[in-house]
């Protein structure tokens, strides 16, 4: 009997104390308006139960252990907020009341424009990529500041550009096949669809959605019902790359009968940007449709694309910039009383996207899309048949060729220079500054040219010297991508990803205007006149033909990714491992001159086959302090343009090209308090076997001292089986000095630069000379060199007052630090030591090089010429400041943000040098010309920041 009473004891008193010891929590988020706000996150800090708020704010915690614990309140357009609260013994429930969300303050100011017109330049352009940082904010305060602050100034975080960075819209990868770039451009002008990622990891962190890559992912879902229901209208007033934004932006939430639609339509447009003569045009559509059949079953078409129109603008030598000032643009020029661009880029991609989602049980999602991507990518250029170089920046129109001339001839034995020749000179550079016809393209002088070339002494009929040309692209890709993810228990996780993708690139070059001529001819000029494809007879073409070379790329790839999340009580555990297979071909179309046997038909197959894991590790000293240690050891297959090096022409695969090897680990710690919030990481990166290949237009390259002989050729630099190291500290400070002001502190010091002495190569479209045995330069002498395009090192102070009356301020401090000057490849390899005219190879003995018939000679100058430039450090201050408003059941909201407040015009953000001078005695020589009071003929192109810039945005959403 008294065992009977004793259990029925125990097992009356144990629920009783179990029910009084456990706590359920609970509390309603809401917006400013007092709104619920749905699907907000709310992370149990010291436990693997996060849940997300349902239709109405709602969330609990239920059978909480009496103790102190954190949550973390987050949702996308919202400000993270950080609750602690303590459950007590005998609670039974404990009420948290409503959890307020503000609007986040750079969100609403929308000042995130992404201005990639930069690269559309095709001279070495590449250094001026837009990064992931631009379009994702962060919720770090390290991101988030390197995205809107050091951003504005292309810094990259960790010196990683956009080669090695993923952008996915349901799964399908926005990287470009040709160099493995993400072109933003596809979708700009879609802020509002765009604006909040599903998913976005920095750096080697791993995602769930994809392997990645060095520089992070960034991952959106474009399911209609995702969309928060509501209309937005925005219009912008910029002075940056345009000058106008408008968009609208319609949601329909979820209908009873399981259909929603989210709708965006925006238009950018200029006459003229900052720099002279960059007119834009650009609209963007998106649309979603969705229908869900049940609770588990939902499929989502996505169309959106954003044609644009754009003009150029062009980098300068320091003599032009002195001449013209900082926003001169030699690409344009007056017709008819407007401003014309040759350099126009136009592009129209539309994208097609069909996606199943289905729930597999109560713990399982399975996503498949599948899209399909076509369009024409086009950017258009002056060129010529016999005629002369109509590019007002040629170095033989400029004051310091005259200068040079003057040189020349005093030291071949005559005398100094003359007051004439300096009166010539000045008259060059006062012409420079107030004739146009001298500064910028004379189309006038262009349709003169080809009206009096039409007819020839004999009465034949005669093509144009002058052109307008365009170099098309035009791709076709089809994607197919799986996702599947499952709990294996309440804290496991798996996912699993396949892709693939097959890819039918058309390349070619079109005449999009005569200039008035009748038609032109589809000869090389510099190649004894022979046909661009000699198995065509009929060399006229006129406009909307195909001229100079035409070829398709093919390229197909699988790939496969696993990653698993385990997370413990103290520690949280991810690993990510993936494999790819891709092949790729060139079909030529024209049978070249030079390359009789490899330009027409197919080529061979490149296979490449990948692999790699990743891997994070996360322990939780307490529910504020956390150490990370992510790690990465991968290989990249190379991209289309890094295996067909000169593809225009021939066949020719890249000697050496092969998968690159990454090998990324960085450690870290986060402190996460209510006052102060920390970031401290360190990273060490080595990229090996990398193909690095600069393309370029050299223009009237055709002097004896130069390295490729070839005037008005299209040149590949290639750099085979680079070694790169990566290496550097990043701190993100936050500090809530009071309610309503934060200060924060960013620091990135980094350290970027070549490791080893990789070969050389050079390629030309019109000298096959230079085709012969590898084209080897030999080894190229960069160990040590810096990597260029970005300030290595970069700071950020800044103070942001955000009031309860809901508006806010905001200002910034940046220093940029360490950016250094993209070298020329030729110039550091033998044929620097090189005699042009005999081909003898001068050798040094004691420092000074025997050989030379200069005195000059000696290892002092060798090392001046050869040292790579750093520019000078800039000082930046940015801020920002907006207001929204509640006017009934509309909200309304004004903000402008200001970039360059000092108008700092000394900061170069890019820049390359010219490989024309290439041995020591020419480049030597054309130094002089610097040194004696004028300017080097070849010296490096630069591009400058553009000075003070704002953005204004005002929106009205219900």
């Amino acid at each position: 009997m008294i065992k009977k009473l004793s259990l029925i004891s125990l097992f009356t008193l144990l629920p009783a104390s179990f029910y009084f010891a456990q706590t359920t929590v609970y509390a309603y988020v809401k917006d400013q308006e007092g709104k619920p706000v749905e699907s907000a996150e709310i992370d149990l800090v010291q436990s693997t139960d996060d849940v997300k708020a349902d239709k109405i704010g709602y969330f609990q915690f239920v059978d909480l252990q009496p103790g102190q614990y954190q949550i973390n309140v987050s949702k996308p357009n919202f400000e993270t907020k950080v609750i602690e609260f303590t459950v007590s013994a005998n609670e039974k429930r404990r009420d948290l009341g409503v959890i307020s969300l503000l609007p986040a303050p750079f969100a609403n100011a929308g000042v995130m424009v992404i201005d990639d017109a930069a690269s559309d330049s095709d001279e070495d352009g590449s250094s001026m990529q837009p990064t992931i940082g631009l379009l994702n904010s962060g919720r770090d305060i390290f991101q988030s500041v390197t995205a809107f602050e050091l951003g504005a100034y292309w810094f990259r975080p960790r010196g990683v550009d956009n080669r090695y960075e993923d952008v996915l819209f349901n799964g399908v990868s926005m990287s470009k096949n040709d160099d493995g770039r993400v072109d933003f451009s596809n979708w700009g002008g879609l802020n509002d669809v765009t604006r909040y990622p599903y998913e976005s990891v920095d750096n080697i962190t791993p995602s769930a959605y994809t392997f990645g890559n060095l520089g992070g992912v960034v991952y959106y879902n474009t399911r209609a019902s995702s969309y928060r229901k509501q209309t937005s209208l925005a219009y912008s007033f910029t002075n940056r790359s345009y000058r106008h934004r408008a968009m609208a932006t319609y949601s329909s939430g979820l209908s009873k009968n399981g259909w929603a639609f989210t709708l965006s339509a925006s238009r950018r447009w200029a006459e003229e940007g900052v720099i002279d003569g960059t007119q834009q045009n650009s609209y963007a559509y998106f649309g979603a449709i969705e229908k869900q059949f049940s609770s588990r079953h939902a499929i989502n078409l996505t169309a959106f694309g954003a044609p644009t129109y754009r003009a150029s603008n062009a980098p300068n030598t320091q003599e032009v910039y002195d001449l013209m000032g900082k926003n001169y643009n030699s690409y344009w020029g007056w017709q008819d009383g407007e401003k014309r661009n040759s350099r126009i880029r136009k592009t129209f991609e539309p994208i097609f996207m069909l996606t199943d989602y289905l729930k597999l049980g109560k713990t399982s999602n399975w996503t498949n899309t599948f899209s399909y991507q076509f369009g024409s990518d086009s950017r258009s250029r002056l060129d010529w048949f016999h005629g002369t170089d109509p590019n007002p920046t040629y170095y033989r129109k400029l004051p310091s060729y005259f200068f040079s001339k003057a040189l020349e001839l005093e030291s071949d034995g005559g005398n100094d220079v003359t007051a004439d020749e300096l009166a010539e000179i000045e008259a060059v550079r006062n012409s420079w500054q107030t004739d146009s016809n001298v500064s910028q393209i004379n189309w006038d002088a262009l349709y003169r040219a080809n009206y009096l070339n039409k007819t020839g002494m004999n009465g034949e009929k005669r093509g144009a010297i002058y052109t307008m040309v365009e170099d098309v692209n035009e791709d076709k890709t089809f994607n197919y991508s799986s996702h599947f993810d499952t709990m294996l228990q309440p804290n496991w996780k798996l996912n699993l990803n396949f892709n693939y993708q097959n890819l039918k690139s058309d390349n070619f070059r079109r005449v999009s205007d005569l200039l008035g001529a009748d038609f032109a001819y589809n000869l090389n000029a510099f190649g004894g006149d022979n046909p661009y494809n000699v198995d065509d007879t009929n060399v006229e073409v006129r406009e909307g033909d195909r001229t100079q070379y035409n070829y398709l790329l093919y390229r197909s790839s699988y790939a496969f990714n696993a990653s698993t999340e385990l997370d413990l009580p103290k520690w949280n555990v991810m690993g990510s491992i993936f494999s790819s297979y891709s092949e790729s071909q060139r079909d030529g179309k024209y049978r070249h001159h030079y390359y009789l046997n490899t330009s027409k038909g197919k080529s061979g197959i490149y296979d490449a086959l990948d692999g790699g894991v990743k891997g994070r590790v996360t322990y939780k000293i307490d529910g504020r302090n956390f150490i990370v240690y992510n790690g990465a050891f991968f290989r990249v297959a190379p991209t289309l343009n890094e295996i067909f090096v000169n593809p225009r022409v021939n066949e020719r695969m890249t000697p050496g090209v092969s998968n690159q090897i990454i090998n990324s680990n960085d450690l870290g710690y986060i402190h996460r308090g209510q006052v102060l919030k920390i970031r401290l990481s360190g990273y060490y990166t080595i990229i090996s076997n990398s193909t690095d290949i600069s393309r370029y237009y050299l223009e009237g390259g055709g002097d004896d001292n130069s390295a490729i002989g070839a005037p008005n050729a299209f040149i590949a630099e290639v750099l085979s089986g680079a070694d790169k190291r990566y290496m550097g500290v990043e701190l993100g400070l936050d500090v809530k000095v009071t309610p309503t002001l934060n200060a924060n502190l960013v620091a990135s010091v980094g350290d970027y630069e070549y490791t080893n002495n990789p070969k050389a190569y050079s390629y030309s479209d019109v000298d096959r000379t230079y085709f012969a045995a590898d084209q080897e330069f030999g080894e190229a002498n960069i160990k040590g060199l810096k990597v260029a395009g970005t300030p290595q090192k970069a700071f950020s102070l800044g103070l942001k007052y955000n009031s309860t009356k809901f508006w806010w301020l905001g200002v910034s401090a940046n220093y940029l630090m360490d950016q250094y000057l993209d070298f020329s490849v030729i110039n550091r390899t033998a044929n620097f030591y090189t005699n042009p005219r005999t081909g003898d190879i001068y050798t040094a003995t004691t420092g000074e090089y025997t050989g030379f018939d200069i005195p000059e000679a000696n290892a002092e100058n060798v090392a001046a010429l050869l040292k790579q430039q750093k520019f000078d450090d800039q000082f930046m201050l940015n801020a920002n400041a907006g207001k929204s408003f509640l006017i009934g059941k509309y909200r309304m909201g004004v903000s402008v943000s200001v970039n360059n407040i000092l108008n700092n015009r000394d900061y170069v953000t890019g820049g390359f040098e010219q490989g024309r001078k290439s041995n020591f005695a020419a480049s030597y020589e054309d130094n002089l010309n610097a040194e004696k009071g004028g300017y080097a003929l070849f010296a490096p192109k630069l591009w400058y920041d553009r000075g003070t810039t704002f953005f204004a945005n005002v929106y009205l959403r219900f």
